[in-house]
């Protein structure tokens, strides 16, 4: 009788249409990453402004950065395990709060070590919001579709860094560095009631549960789902952590953690790097903001295409395809001395490429682990990548300070996405595939 009722739960919810509940889901999952993009950059954007305002050489900054990465790896660690266990939705609630308040505090420093103990706790709150949004995003979409759907609701990271850099680009001028902060706290700080009004828990979550409300008992029915099959659902029972190591999930857990490291040692080179490396080559810091950011427009570009390929033709080829190509636009920024508008070109591509790769991970991994363990299989695969994030900063400002030229900094970068491209072909040889119903 359960594994019947196991059975009829997980067929309705793996086979979920696609409506208006699901797509209200993965809208304001994707706002909840448009503020984690924006917070995510704004220290970054803030640096060339304050290397002028507290007259310190722009190494001196790693240790924003690295802070910064930190807290992400903690808040991504911790994310895991707590919404698989308690629930998407307050995690979301939370890390929002977290991250919301720190960065409206972060407005009033005077100090390089304040600003980055504020950083840490806006990368926990950074780190929760990615992790939850993506699994719930996931909990509302049939399977066939998931890795489209999560990486739709993760452009929403790209996009908030990429209007947020023209916001900023904007205003930086008039109203100085501060103004990023304060913007990064009001715009998650707002979206908070709009959570609270709007976000439905998880349905597995739901459907575990005793003495629910009419408004969620209506909701089940929606998806097909009756209280009688509460103990019927896949949610995590034990320690979703050990779940990951067991025999059908060890490998593509190894092999999706230096993926996710090599990725996201790029993503961090780039985000908090960049707008300092244009400016130190003569680029306005104005200028290097805009610039900057169209690495972000290029990911959301991605989103078009890779999600679906990876839906039709698994992560292996879709993926490593992305990550060689994004090496060589890594190259030609690295090498050669390009016109400012050719320049933003290659930066755009290599967004595409690198970024985008990095979105299109995200969504694999909520694909290919199972519901009882997905929070903490993307939180986890966040969290050990963050020690990438952690790498950046370090290993970009010691590239600075001993006299590398700006650019080649990034050469670091093109050797991940080599790296990362072969680990992502190995995922064929992984010894599990997720049930699709």
């Amino acid at each position: 009788m359960v594994a019947a009722a196991v059975s009829t739960t997980e067929a309705a919810l793996e086979n979920q249409r696609l409506g208006g509940l699901q797509l209200r889901v993965a809208a304001l999952c994707t706002l909840v990453q448009i503020c984690d993009g924006y917070d995510l950059n704004s220290v970054a954007w803030a640096v060339p402004s304050l290397i002028h305002d507290w007259h310190l050489p722009p190494s001196t900054f790693t240790m924003a950065f690295l802070w910064s990465s930190i807290g992400i790896m903690v808040g991504a660690l911790s994310a895991g395990p707590i919404g698989d266990r308690f629930g998407r939705r307050p995690l979301l609630l939370a890390s929002l709060t977290i991250f919301g308040i720190a960065s409206l505090l972060s407005a009033l420093v005077g100090s390089l070590s304040m600003l980055s103990l504020l950083r840490f706790f806006t990368g926990i709150g950074i780190g929760g919001g990615f992790s939850g949004a993506a699994a719930l995003a996931g909990d509302y979409t049939p399977h066939r579709l998931r890795a489209t759907m999560i990486m739709a609701t993760f452009t929403g990271a790209p996009l908030g860094g990429f209007l947020g850099g023209q916001i900023v680009a904007l205003l930086l001028g008039e109203f100085g560095w501060r103004m990023i902060f304060v913007l990064g706290g009001i715009f998650p700080l707002a979206l908070l009631p709009v959570l609270v009004l709007w976000l439905p828990e998880s349905p597995r979550f739901l459907a575990a549960r005793q003495d629910l409300s009419p408004r969620n008992v209506a909701l089940l029915r929606r998806l097909d789902i009756t209280s009688a099959q509460s103990d019927a659902v896949d949610v995590a029972r034990g320690n979703p952590i050990w779940m990951l190591f067991g025999p059908a999930y060890v490998l593509q857990t190894v092999l999706l953690w230096i993926i996710f490291f090599c990725s996201l040692l790029n993503l961090f080179l780039f985000a908090y790097w960049m707008p300092t490396v244009l400016n130190l080559i003569g680029i306005s810091p104005a200028q290097s903001v805009f610039a900057a950011s169209l690495r972000d427009l290029g990911a959301i570009f991605a989103v078009l295409y890779l999600g679906l390929a990876i839906d039709r033709m698994g992560p292996e080829r879709a993926l490593a395809l992305h990550y060689a190509a994004g090496a060589v636009f890594i190259a030609v920024i690295a090498f050669f001395a390009l016109p400012y508008f050719v320049l933003c070109v290659i930066i755009f591509l290599a967004g595409m490429t690198i970024i985008g790769s990095q979105t299109g991970v995200n969504g694999a991994c909520g694909k290919l682990y199972p519901a009882r363990m997905r929070t903490c299989g993307i939180g986890w695969a966040l969290g050990i990548g963050r020690l990438g994030g952690i790498v950046a900063p370090v290993l970009g400002g010691y590239l600075l300070a001993v006299g590398l030229p700006p650019t080649r900094i990034f050469l670091v970068a093109g050797l991940f996405a080599l790296i990362a491209a072969a680990a992502t072909s190995l995922l064929a040889f992984r010894n599990t595939r997720v049930e699709s119903a």
